[in-house]
C-alpha cells in the first residue's frame, strides 16, 4: 500500500513537472520573434557589416580605436537607423563579399557599405531605397602618373592588366562597357585598396573605381590619378545611389531603414556627412 501510495506521488509529480514544461514552451513560443526587426528589439543591439576600406562612406580612423575607429558617411547612417529602431548599434567589419554572404545567409543584420543596386543582389537581399544620388558617384579608372597621357578613352585599356573589387558594381561596368577577353587581364580583388596598390606597384595598369574614392587615395599617394575625361563608365538608373542590404523577406527591417533614409534625403543630411567625411578622409591622409 504504501508502495502504491508512493508509486501516485511521484506519476502526480512527473505530471506537474511536464505541465510546467508544457507552460515553458508556450510562454517561450509567446515570445519568439515574429521577424528580425523583432529579434533586434529584443536582444537590444543590430549587427551592420561594412568593409571599412571605402572614404568617404566607411573608413578607419587610425587615432581611435573600437567602434570609434570606424567613420564615414555611411556610419552615421548606421548610427541613425540603430537610433530609430532603439537599440546599440554593432559594427561587424568584414571584407566586401562577406559583407554580402553574411547578409545573404543571414548571420547580420544589414550590410551599409556603399552597396549599389544590381539585379543578383536584389534576388538575394532586400535592398534599400536609394540614397547619395550625386555626379561624385561618377565610375572611371586609377592610373599611374606616368601612364595617363596615353589613356585617353575605353579602347587605350585593351590589352592592358585590369583590376577592380569582386562582386562589385565596377566589375559589373567593366564588362558591361567592353569585352573583357580584349584585356591582357582582368584581375579581382577583396577591397577596392588593394587594386590601388598593385597599379600602384606596377602589378595592375589601372583600377576600376569610383572618382571620390580614387581621388582620395591619389591624394594620398603619389603618382596616382584618375581619369574622368577619359573613361567615364555610364551607370544605368537603376544602379544610380546608395543601398542597404538586408536578408531576403525581411521587409519590416528594411521598412524602418526605408524611413530613415528618406528622411535623411529630404534633409540632405546624408549628403552632408559625405562632404564632411571627405574633408575627414583627406585630413588623415588615407592609403
Amino acid at each position: 500500500m504504501k508502495n502504491a501510495k508512493r508509486l501516485t506521488a511521484l506519476f502526480l509529480s512527473a505530471l506537474t513537472c511536464a505541465a510546467a514544461l508544457v507552460g515553458c514552451t508556450a510562454s517561450g513560443g509567446d515570445t519568439e520573434a515574429a521577424n528580425r526587426l523583432e529579434e533586434i528589439k529584443a536582444r537590444g543591439y543590430i549587427e551592420v557589416a561594412t568593409e571599412p576600406y571605402f572614404a568617404p562612406n566607411e573608413f578607419i580612423d587610425p587615432t581611435k580605436s573600437g567602434d570609434e575607429q570606424y567613420v564615414g558617411a555611411d556610419i552615421e547612417l548606421a548610427k541613425a537607423i540603430a537610433d530609430e529602431i532603439g537599440v546599440e548599434l554593432k559594427l561587424i567589419p568584414l571584407e566586401f563579399s562577406a559583407v554580402l554572404a553574411s547578409i545573404n545567409t543571414g548571420k547580420h543584420d544589414l550590410a551599409i557599405s556603399a552597396l549599389a543596386w544590381t539585379p543578383s543582389r536584389a534576388e538575394n537581399l532586400e535592398m534599400s531605397i536609394g540614397y547619395h544620388y550625386s555626379d561624385d558617384s561618377l565610375y572611371t579608372v586609377l592610373v599611374r602618373e606616368e601612364d595617363a597621357a596615353s589613356i585617353t578613352c575605353l579602347d587605350d585599356l585593351k590589352g592592358k592588366k585590369v583590376v577592380c573589387q569582386s562582386g562589385s558594381l565596377q566589375e559589373q561596368l567593366i564588362k558591361d562597357a567592353m569585352d573583357i577577353n580584349e584585356l591582357d587581364e582582368l584581375m579581382f580583388v577583396s577591397s577596392t585598396t588593394d587594386g590601388y596598390l598593385m597599379v600602384s606597384e606596377g602589378k595592375a595598369d589601372a583600377c576600376v573605381c569610383a572618382l571620390v574614392n580614387g581621388d582620395l587615395y591619389a591624394a594620398a599617394n603619389d603618382g596616382l590619378t584618375t581619369l574622368p575625361d577619359a573613361i567615364d563608365f555610364p551607370v544605368s538608373e537603376e544602379y544610380e545611389g546608395t543601398r542597404v542590404g538586408a536578408p531576403k523577406g525581411e521587409t519590416e527591417l528594411i521598412e524602418v531603414v526605408n524611413q530613415v533614409i528618406q528622411e535623411l534625403n529630404d534633409s540632405g543630411q546624408y549628403n552632408e556627412w559625405y562632404e564632411e567625411y571627405s574633408e575627414y578622409a583627406k585630413s588623415l591622409g588615407l592609403e
